[in-house]
């Protein structure tokens, strides 16, 4: 999904950082003295930061030449100087917003008078970068079909393998206000090319197309690699610096956008602007774009669980309600019964009510789930059971009137669900101990749903199964989304990651009720999986693993094998299944089926987890 990232502060706390790093028009008057008779150049205009010294200024008479002509979205072109300055922190090259379709054509020299400002994508508070820019232009063609400046080749070589400076602590951590170091910092790098023509050779996919005709590809591609193709983020400091997003400036109702999967390549020369917005930083809008030889990607299958294993996995069904076309049950059936073996539990997120946005009170699931179970069955798998715990109406966030939450199916013939006394939405399920063993007090249950933890959030769902005579507990999560962290490429550096705040919370109320059972019984078979929204290194994470009640499963993997969703080209792990530690010796799998793919049933991929309890 996408998300501008907002950031949420203060009025005067955005006004100050604005002011503090000159986002704000007037305050660059102590640039005021910079200018002289000489004419402004594009370099002059871009200056040394990441702010123009002529922020909120008049310009007369700039001269570029046209390299790239946008008619869709931000409406406008680039023109750059062909007479380079000997500095590498200021850019040739500058964005001319003309909010109309642009009458110039590429080659053509320019002259343009207009207001140098900073547009942010997004918004202030998202905390983007901005886009240096001539809003209002008047534009004057002194002639037409001249060559294009050299485009600057962007390869391994030329990107930094440091990403990005330490943010001023006098300016709320931003970086704007810094001098740019293109040879030390990859976003210094990229900023320093701002709005100039740029290039990049055959290149590694690592971002499939999306629904709006994107892709990312990575020009370093050694870097932190992935078994299937594509880069793993596997910390806060990995933020693969060789990562780029492509887009073409012709509309695509003139020329289709390739479709690509992680793996494919990109060949030959892809060229044009590089430009930033608000959905993944700099981007290269390809005037000339390459051509995408596709690899040999498959959606993986996992192992069949033998007899005595018992298969618990975890599946984010993205949104499904009755009103999805049959295709998109029937994909989801066949995943589950071919690529994911059967499990004998399975957890689904994002199960919406039985008329999915529709926004009337509605909170059962019933017609959601027979659709699906129905549809499992037709595709060769069990009759599954299901058990959950309808929410409450507009409680749990998600899409509005939608009422996601989270479901168990179970195969009857494998596994059986122990019943006790069902909780509803506000109910929370405690623990106790009979016959020294410890016990659910509701199943299906929900974990302490008025912590205010949950406010706005799925609660989690817990159930106690049994697989030849033993009890196994399964706690289902849905922690809150990232929505509200502001991107790798802010201005902030480090970002600000606001979202996990919630989810810390959330995780110590799981580990909390985690630690409970164990204490009634310190041997307890006990699963925690789910959509986590966060890392295996997060504080999230480690919260739920906190004073060893629980191993986050997916480390056992090689580290190239450790994802579940692929964000801006990074694949990275937001999907997960923790262990109690009776649970020694098991077999995990991240089954790679939607995440690295243009077609996709969900957006994340499934976790499988085996084991003999």
């Amino acid at each position: 999904m996408r998300s501008s990232h907002p950031r949420s502060a203060a009025v005067a706390a955005l006004v100050a950082t604005a002011l503090a790093t000159g986002l704000l028009a007037g305050s660059a008057d102590a640039a005021e003295g910079a200018v002289s008779a000489d004419p402004i150049r594009i370099h002059d205009i871009q200056g040394t930061t990441r702010i123009s010294p002529l922020n909120g200024k008049q310009v007369t008479d700039v001269e570029g030449i046209v390299t790239g002509v946008r008619t869709y979205g931000s409406r406008g072109f680039w023109i750059q100087d062909p007479d380079a300055d000997d500095n590498d922190a200021t850019s040739e090259g500058v964005f001319v917003f003309t909010s109309s379709a642009p009458t110039v054509a590429v080659g053509d020299a320019v002259k343009v008078s207009g207001t140098v400002g900073e547009y942010v994508p997004g918004g202030l508070t998202s905390g983007n970068q901005s886009v240096t820019q001539i809003s209002k232009p008047t534009v004057t063609v002194v002639s037409s079909g001249n060559a294009l400046p050299e485009a600057t080749a962007i390869n391994e070589y030329s990107v930094p393998a440091e990403y990005a400076p330490a943010g001023d602590p006098a300016a709320a951590g931003s970086i704007n206000g810094l001098t740019l170091e293109p040879a030390r910092y990859a976003l210094d790098y990229y900023e320093s090319l701002e709005g100039m023509n740029v290039k990049i050779g055959t290149s590694r996919v690592v971002g499939a197309t999306d629904p709006y005709s994107e892709l990312w590809v990575t020009v370093k591609g050694w870097e932190n690699t992935a078994k299937r193709g594509g880069t793993i983020y596997g910390s806060y400091e990995s933020q693969n610096t060789g990562r780029l997003q492509i887009q073409q400036l012709a509309p695509v109702a003139q020329q289709p956008f390739p479709v690509a999967n992680v793996g494919d390549k990109l060949t030959g020369t892809t060229e044009g602007p590089l430009d930033f917005n608000q959905f993944g930083g700099y981007t290269l809008v390809a005037r000339t774009l390459g051509t995408v030889k596709a690899g040999t990607l498959a959606p993986e299958k996992t192992k069949p669980q033998v007899e005595q294993e018992l298969a618990v996995a975890t599946y984010n069904v993205e949104n499904l309600d009755p009103t999805d076309p049959q295709e998109k049950f029937d994909a989801l059936a066949k995943a589950v019964v071919e690529n994911l073996a059967a499990p004998d539990i399975l957890a689904l997120e994002e199960i919406q009510d039985d008329n999915g946005a529709k926004n009337d009170g509605t909170v059962s699931a019933e017609q959601t789930l027979t659709k699906f179970t129905a549809a499992i069955t037709a595709a060769g798998g069990p009759a599954y059971q299901w058990r959950t715990v309808n929410p409450e109406d507009k409680k749990d966030g998600g899409e509005p009137g939608g009422n996601i939450r989270q479901v168990f199916l179970f195969n009857p013939a494998r596994v059986s669900f122990t019943e006790r006394a069902p909780g509803d939405a506000v109910t929370a399920t405690g623990v106790v101990k009979e016959n020294g063993k410890a016990a659910l007090t509701h199943s299906p249950g929900r974990v302490d749903p008025a912590n205010p933890a949950w406010a706005d959030s799925r609660k989690p769902l817990a159930g106690e199964f049994v697989f030849r005579g033993k009890t196994v507990f399964v706690i289902a999560n849905h922690f809150g989304s990232k929505g509200g962290d502001e991107g790798l490429t802010s201005h902030h550096q480090p970002p600000v990651r606001s979202s996990e705040a919630k989810r810390l919370l959330q995780a110590q109320a799981v580990n909390g009720f985690v630690k409970e059972i164990l204490a009634a019984d310190k041997n307890a078979n006990v699963l925690v999986l789910g959509d986590i929204n966060d890392f295996e290194f997060s504080a999230t994470t480690d919260a739920l693993a906190d004073g060893g009640a629980l191993y986050p499963a997916i480390k056992s993997l090689p580290k190239a094998e450790r994802y579940s969703y692929v964000y801006q080209g990074n694949a990275q792990v937001l999907d997960q299944i923790l262990t109690s530690p009776a649970i020694k010796k098991f077999t995990y799998d991240s089954v790679h089926i939607n995440a690295e793919f243009a077609a996709q049933n969900s957006d994340h991929d499934p976790q499988v987890l085996r084991f003999r309890p």
